[in-house]
């Protein structure tokens, strides 16, 4: 067994490969700080163009590669999904990373390999929005709902049991972190995103407008902030972005609403850079987006579930705040927020140096230390890296910020 981690082959698991995302880019992210000999995914249908982005590194699926309509109707093989993951062949490999949001931490290792998974999220459909997936699907009765919900229970079983196969657990906030506990009772690490923060230009003079920029799916909540909006026909909302819930959300926009629908990066800047406030409604376990506009010197006026509690300083409780943080999902609690965000003081310089913290270079660095002092701990004692690199690693109850 090599002695360095310079040494060792390190190869990555993804889940699957068919448009480029945020778990993507937190894959690609990771490459660069750490080479791998291989990337596995379950299927893989990128563009030729995402697909270079990993760098070149070599790309192996599995037999839902060749299965009928996978790349349009891949949701069909979910209750094979597991045991597609279980076929990835790492032999040869010393360290495994698992980028994780349902199956990919699954993998069989062996006793000789060192596996380190970075949770995106617990898996949600199977779990947090188990009832809501059922009935957005209209698979919460009858016997396809029945069908569904044993299916969804293996699932629950296998994920579970699967969590046995992971030397350290990374949380991608400290909201996943408190997941990760309360469904593998496991104590992860928390290491945020990488954020392309220097690819957003510092916009210091700010316009009346406010702006949101999402997929226009139903979580997103838009139109809560369009329904906010209609309340106060004086101000101008920004919606750029373009998804399912388009025709709907153009059947209800209000006069003073924009829906710009799909733009390029520079018009993303030109709305993002120049608008009072960057809104956002969702209940997000990170949120990029946020981010992104802080980056651009915008405040941010967001739901403060999940991670928003994280990556938006609160004008309310901070010293050096970025935005403001509303309480309740409602257009009510939004028009509240965005009324009493008129008044307040917010440095774009502030939001800038926050926004610097979660920087891609941070999390590279940061990254390949961790995987570091995993290995050093795990060549050590394999059962003594959660303690080694978690506060509380390795006990029977966790830390006390996870019970909050």
């Amino acid at each position: 067994m090599p002695h360095a981690l310079v040494d060792s082959q390190v190869r990555y698991v993804h889940e699957w490969l068919t448009e480029w995302g945020g778990s993507e880019d937190v894959t690609r992210a990771m490459l660069q700080a750490l080479p791998g000999a291989a990337l596995h995914a379950t299927i893989d249908f990128l563009s030729e163009a995402n697909r270079a982005k990993f760098g070149g590194v070599p790309i192996r699926t599995t037999f839902l590669q060749q299965a009928p309509w996978a790349r349009t109707r891949f949701w069909n093989y979910l209750p094979v999904t597991p045991l597609a993951v279980e076929t990835h062949d790492l032999r040869g490999a010393d360290v495994i990373v698992s980028s994780s949001h349902a199956f990919a931490k699954g993998v069989l290792t062996t006793a000789e390999q060192m596996h380190v998974s970075y949770v995106h999220s617990p898996m949600r459909y199977a779990w947090d929005l188990h009832h809501e997936y059922l009935a957005d699907y209209r698979l919460d009765r009858g016997a396809k709902g029945l069908l569904a919900r044993y299916m969804f229970h293996r699932l629950r079983q296998w994920d579970r049991q699967t969590a046995n196969n992971v030397d350290l657990f990374l949380a991608n906030s400290r909201h996943v972190q408190r997941r990760i506990w309360r469904t593998y009772r496991r104590v992860a690490q928390v290491l945020y995103p990488p954020v392309s923060v220097s690819r957003f230009r510092y916009e210091p003079a700010k316009g009346d407008h406010y702006v949101t920029v999402s997929r226009l799916v139903s979580y997103k909540r838009i139109d809560l902030l369009l329904a906010a909006f209609r309340a106060m026909p004086s101000r101008k909302l920004v919606v750029v972005g373009d998804g399912p819930e388009m025709p709907r959300l153009r059947a209800m926009c209000p006069p003073n609403v924009q829906l710009m629908g799909f733009q390029d990066d520079a018009v993303v800047q030109e709305q993002m850079g120049s608008a009072r406030a960057f809104l956002f409604a969702a209940h997000e376990d990170f949120g990029i987006s946020p981010v992104e506009a802080q980056a651009c010197g915008t405040p941010v006026i967001a739901y403060g579930v999940g991670g928003s509690r994280e990556t938006v300083r609160d004008l309310r409780t901070e010293v050096r705040p970025t935005g403001l943080l509303f309480d309740e999902q409602t257009p009510a609690a939004l028009q509240a927020a965005v009324e009493a965000f008129d008044g307040a003081a917010v440095d774009p310089r502030d939001c800038r140096r926050w926004a610097e913290g979660f920087d891609e270079a941070v999390f590279r660095d940061r990254f390949r230390a961790i995987v570091e002092q995993a290995w050093s701990a795990w060549r050590r004692d394999p059962s003594s890296v959660e303690a080694a690199l978690v506060p509380g690693g390795g006990l029977q109850s966790p830390p006390r910020e996870l019970l909050a």
